[in-house]
């Protein structure tokens, strides 16, 4: 597999992960490990932090993306990709800005972006590090 294959698989995992947080949720027991680590590096995200499985991640962003049902993600800018192939699977890092927008409270779109960072082994997500919007993004997860 070329460097750019490695690039489109990552970037491909990633679409995957923006999908996941989009609401297919069924995406979370093909993508993720059937034990990994968030770590959301704001206040508030102290129950997304504590999620170990597929089947939590899928529950607690179903409970999220109903209280904000217009929630939408995208990934924004190139992918940072630093894939190799061990036995046969993608492992390594890959990295991307996203921009999430939604309704506030007073009607008018309200934008946070950030940076996720998923770390992959044999081909599935074990470790993502989260970082959303500076002071803004603290309050994104209440």
């Amino acid at each position: 597999m070329s460097g750019d294959d490695l690039r489109r698989l990552g970037a491909g995992i990633y679409a995957q992960w923006t999908a996941l947080w989009n609401g297919e949720l069924e995406l979370a027991e093909k993508i993720m490990a059937p034990d990994f680590t968030l770590r959301y590096a704001q206040a508030n995200t102290e129950a997304f932090d504590a999620v170990r499985t597929p089947a939590g991640l899928a529950e607690i962003i179903g409970a999220w993306r109903r209280s904000r049902t217009d929630l939408r993600f995208a990934a924004e800018g190139e992918a940072v990709v630093d894939l190799t192939l061990v036995d046969g699977a993608p492992t390594g890092l890959v990295a991307r800005p996203y921009l999430a927008s939604f309704t506030g409270e007073d009607g008018g779109t309200v934008a946070r972006s950030g940076t996720d960072t998923l770390r992959i082994a044999g081909g599935l997500i074990t470790e993502v590090w989260s970082v959303s919007s500076g002071a803004a993004g603290r309050t994104f997860y209440r």
